[in-house]
């Protein structure tokens, strides 16, 4: 092939790769779009469905409430005193703590039975001598210890309220075809440096804007791994969970709506957990999300082209799974960009265009959509308190994302890794844990 032949395959590929960026970028527009267009009569199916009756305390049915934790001290009893305040019958309670601590943390769960058994709750601490297969592995041993057919999730740094359980369960109760029922996830420490402050408006594009928008409008929706209930049959049917990725949450929850499992999000019950408080944590944290949404991509992609899902809602997951590839679609992007500048075609108009356009989409109004949103319509914040600090938000965010790029070559390559969990700290008081958020304020 000669090198103008090569300079025009250049070009050509580059032209799609962009063009790639461009639909990455306007998915994000769309979820935006979605959530304005669903909020008010999702809002209102909710208020609905909350009002559901449930049956009187003798006839509830037993829920399992699994605890997972490793290495994280005594945040483990401090999600022990919320679970033993939830409004269900304590009969009915069954709670696992789910020990895979190296450190001295194992005492720290003892302690947490002995909070649960002092009331009158059936609680057990299964310590495995191993870490196969991670926080999965261990929901999966504590799965098979058990029989109950409802499994609530709560890692050790989220405290729920006490109507957690009788808000999650209605929908669940009154509609056999939910395999999951997911609460938003909220923040203990969002105030506390400006770090936490951002991570909130970041994190909050996620759990309350796009959770909600994909799943008002028929789509696909994640699992967040915690704060939500799951029916046991929907994760068996969809195989159990399984450690062959970092994101163990995501690969089930798509699994499971792919055999026909349907979700729901209640984005009116929210549930407190902590923000990492340093940068290296907070990377540690999305190096692992990056690699593990990446890594569930490569695994379910295929499948997911292959089961009954409309054409839509395969398009729009595709998109979803396929924004964990950015790195690795970005790698190239930017070598061809160069070639096709220092010895290829130029900056033409059209590539000048879409590389300006999937910044714009990407890296600046689409995400800057999301989290004004997310302050205004969720937290109540106004315009003018938002827009003088968003430039710091959205610096964090793309510093974050170029720097957790390695993250998904490693998962395109299939190069495992351990699973690390965020270390939280274990400073914040049950009291604090129930407190309100004051939108509008920060630093």
């Amino acid at each position: 092939m000669s090198l103008p032949q090569l300079y025009a395959l250049n070009h050509a590929l580059l032209l799609t790769f962009l063009a790639v960026h461009c639909l990455l970028g306007a998915s994000v527009l769309w979820i935006v779009v979605q959530y304005l267009r669903q909020r008010r009569p999702a809002l209102a199916r909710e208020a609905a469905l909350l009002a559901l009756p449930l049956p009187s305390d003798d006839a509830l049915p037993d829920v399992l409430i699994q605890l997972p934790t490793y290495n994280e001290g005594a945040l483990i009893e401090r999600v022990a005193e919320s679970v033993r305040a939830l409004d269900w019958p304590r009969h009915r309670l069954h709670v696992q703590v789910l020990d895979d601590s190296t450190d001295q943390g194992i005492a720290h769960s003892e302690a947490a039975i002995g909070l649960l058994r002092a009331v009158g709750i059936d609680a057990v601490l299964i310590a495995r001598t191993h870490r196969s297969g991670f926080k999965a592995g261990a929901l999966a041993e504590g799965l098979r210890r058990s029989d109950q057919d409802f499994v609530a999730i709560l890692d050790a740094d989220y405290v729920p309220r006490p109507d957690f359980l009788r808000a999650c369960m209605r929908p669940m109760l009154h509609d056999p075809g939910l395999g999951l029922v997911q609460a938003r996830c909220d923040y203990l420490n969002a105030g506390d440096n400006l770090l936490t402050y951002a991570q909130q408006r970041i994190l909050d594009g996620h759990f309350a804007i796009e959770q909600a928008a994909r799943n008002w409008s028929g789509q696909v929706m994640p699992f967040n791994g915690t704060c939500g209930i799951w029916r046991r049959a929907a994760i068996e049917e969809a195989g159990g969970w399984q450690g062959d990725t970092l994101a163990e949450d995501l690969d089930l929850s798509y699994r499971a709506q792919l055999l026909g499992w349907r979700t729901q999000f209640l984005a009116t019950i929210a549930v407190k957990g902590e923000l990492p408080r340093s940068m290296g944590i907070w990377r540690l944290q999305q190096f692992r999300w990056t690699k593990g949404f990446a890594e569930v991509g490569r695994k379910i992609l295929w499948p997911m082209w292959r089961s009954n899902l409309s054409l839509g809602q395969k398009f729009v997951s595709t998109l979803h799974l396929g924004s964990g590839m950015i790195g690795p679609v970005f790698a190239p992007t930017l070598a061809m960009t160069i070639i096709d500048f220092v010895w290829g075609y130029g900056p033409t108009p059209a590539v000048v265009a879409l590389i300006a356009l999937s910044l714009l989409q990407g890296a600046i109004v689409g995400p800057a959509m999301l989290m004004l949103t997310g302050q205004i319509l969720v937290r109540g914040s106004s315009l003018a308190f938002e827009l003088p600090r968003l430039p710091a938000v959205l610096g964090l965010q793309i510093v974050t994302g170029v720097a957790n790029f390695g993250g998904a070559i490693e998962a395109l390559l299939g190069r495992g890794s351990a699973f690390e969990r965020t270390p939280k700290g274990a400073d914040a008081t049950i009291r604090s844990a129930h407190s309100h958020y004051a939108p509008g304020t920060g630093p």
